[in-house]
């Protein structure tokens, strides 16, 4: 089993401070530490032979395996089942509170236990660093094993034999056993009375969590599932969201479209805030925004697209030429280049994000202080570049435009400054943002194709665009009328593909056509079919969508509509927020809301 081609048949773990990709072949196939952000120590999904490992294998070569959550949590299990009987690996990192915070370790714990027989296992943990470029220096402790490089150091604690690390000599499992990696503190405690402890714990903490969302009746196992893969993706000692915790998975073979998405889309930030909501998960969501609030106060310049979770700015980008990179596709990249990019939505986006803060009654007493200022702060940005072209959401590299999608936020920031100013009595700021809007519209009038009945990407060009879905969904396009009925109806005849699926657009960029679709792009598709009242294709077509996730639920950024296979950064924060967020509308439309409704976050039309 080659883990290069089976990196989408993995699962993840995490505590909100790291993210662990375990494959179904029992490797640890991704693991950045100390963050996200920061050098793989596993990172067979790039390199299977300069990546490291951490496997719990048979020495039986012929296997098979399965993967399972523990409901309603993030501790996975995969079962290996061989001829000499069968074992089950208990991965988790540990969470849960304890003295009044939450105590989530740089720690990763597997527990092996047997199932049926005395199964033979090799237990092999070998990570690296600098990207593969340097491995560990090995020294055998009591009853560890230190992993040591320069000041990073590791350590591997259990109550296997030691001499197992050293020795090619098999482990007859016949109890369980413990392995606990730990990055920069040692574990020093008895190992199976905590192991089971944290377990417990952590078990449930995660059902807890579940437990307090409000969670809609519509497809409910699907959405949980997205929700607490969401909640993995916050740093949550800054309350950002990255896209994805992997670099480099490219969209399609050969595309070189092959992209470091582990950062925080500041862009995206309303998608994300909107499906927190829905799931009334409000501690994650006031972190999020707080990182919102931080970065547009401290960053006085133009705003970021992307920022790193620690607020970083210039992510520059670098290519990692000595790995061979995920069934060989290069360039393997570090960074993003984006963060260059002059996107003008993220100003929009910023204001309808932190919408809610300033309106709705439950966080508005906190909040009112600030509002007028941070308001004012942002429509002067909309203001400011409201003419201008910009790469658009989509990141082109090498062109600007004067994109519909763009114009479409700076309509709905302008819209949500409206609103605040009202509650507040910020008259100067109603005036200002209602010219902002009159503005906005007449930009996005300028993409309106008469003779075709659809809005285009642009202006002064024919391109059709899913982003262009928004329209809808934000309520500029009165979603009962010809005009939005007829753009959605253009948007499908070019742009849909089979069983659901969506492309982006099918015009050149940079790379080419595309030739994969864009997941999130099909769950807006399946938001605006509930949104112009064709309800029952909505449902359709969710159903069609879901069976593109892998055996865990697990969705990737891009799907190959000819033979359903993942592609792109996975999983997808996006596309789980797209599923989220699209269960909900169509929760609605049935008449099966969530127990909280935000009416502020569902819809910008007063």
């Amino acid at each position: 089993m080659s883990l290069s081609k089976h990196i989408y048949n993995s699962g993840i773990i995490g505590n909100c401070a790291f993210i662990a990709h375990v494959n179904k072949d029992t490797n640890i196939s991704w693991l950045c530490w100390p963050t996200f952000q920061d050098s793989f120590v596993f990172g067979g999904l790039l390199d299977e032979e300069k990546g490291g490992r951490f496997d719990i294998k048979p020495v039986a070569e012929e296997f098979q395996s399965k993967q399972y959550y523990i409901e309603n949590t993030n501790i996975l299990c995969t079962v290996v089942d061989t001829n000499e009987g069968s074992y089950k690996i208990t991965d988790f990192a540990p969470r849960f509170e304890q003295y009044e915070r939450y105590f989530k370790p740089l720690t990763l714990i597997r527990k092996i236990e047997p199932i049926k027989g005395r199964p033979r296992i090799r237990v092999r943990c070998e990570p690296v660093y600098q990207y593969g470029l340097t491995s560990f220096h090995k020294n055998r402790g009591s009853n560890h094993i230190q992993f040591e490089k320069g000041d990073i150091k590791m350590r591997l604690a259990t109550d296997m034999p030691i001499n197992h690390f050293f020795d090619d000599i098999p482990h007859v499992l016949d109890r369980p056993v413990y392995l606990i990696l730990t990055f920069g503190s040692p574990f020093e405690a008895p190992i199976e009375r905590t192991c089971e402890d944290f377990l417990r714990r952590t078990t449930l903490y995660w059902q807890n969590w579940v437990k307090n969302a409000s969670i809609p009746s519509f497809y409910q196992t699907q959405v949980i599932r997205s929700a607490l893969s969401l909640k993995l993706h916050q740093f949550e000692d800054t309350g950002a969201i990255i896209a994805a915790s992997t670099t480099s998975l490219p969209e399609f073979p050969g595309s070189g479209r092959n992209w470091d998405y582990r950062y925080c889309w500041l862009r995206d930030s309303f998608y994300v805030l909107t499906a927190l909501s829905h799931v009334g998960h409000f501690e994650e969501m006031e972190k999020y925004a707080s990182y919102i609030a931080n970065i547009t106060q401290t960053d006085t310049g133009r705003l970021q697209p992307l920022y790193g979770i620690l607020g970083k700015t210039k992510l520059e980008e670098s290519h990692l030429d000595h790995l061979s990179g995920y069934l060989n596709n290069q360039p393997i990249r570090i960074g993003n280049q984006a963060y260059e990019h002059i996107q003008n939505d993220v100003y929009g986006q910023a204001l309808i994000a932190l919408l809610p803060l300033f309106t709705d009654q439950r966080f508005k007493y906190q909040n009112k202080m600030v509002a007028e200022g941070w308001t004012n702060f942002i429509l002067n940005k909309i203001e400011n570049t409201i003419d201008e072209t910009d790469a658009g959401i989509w990141e082109f590299r090498n062109f600007q435009q004067r994109h519909c999608y763009s114009n479409l936020f700076q309509w709905a920031g302008a819209t949500a400054a409206i609103k605040i100013a009202r509650q507040n009595g910020f008259k100067d700021i109603e005036k200002r943002a209602m010219a902002v809007q009159q503005k906005a519209a007449a930009y996005i009038e300028s993409c309106y194709d008469e003779e075709r009945g659809v809005y285009t990407n642009s202006t002064d060009s024919k391109n059709l665009d899913a982003s262009t879905l928004q329209l809808i969904m934000m309520g500029y396009l009165d979603p009962s009328s010809d005009r939005a009925k007829n753009h959605l109806a253009a948007l499908e005849k070019e742009l849909k593909g089979k069983h659901g699926l969506f492309y982006r657009y099918l015009h050149k960029d940079d790379f080419g056509k595309p030739k994969s679709t864009f997941l999130v792009c099909a769950f807006w598709y399946v938001e605006a079919l509930a949104c112009v009242g064709r309800v029952d294709e909505a449902q359709e077509v969710f159903r069609q969508l879901l069976s593109f996730g892998n055996h865990l639920m697990l969705f990737s950024e891009d799907i190959n509509e000819d033979d359903g296979s993942q592609w792109g950064n996975f999983p997808q924060a996006y596309s789980h927020v797209g599923l989220m967020n699209a269960a909900y509308r169509i929760a609605i439309k049935l008449d099966k809301p969530t127990f909280f409704e935000n009416a502020e976050m569902s819809s910008l039309v007063s």
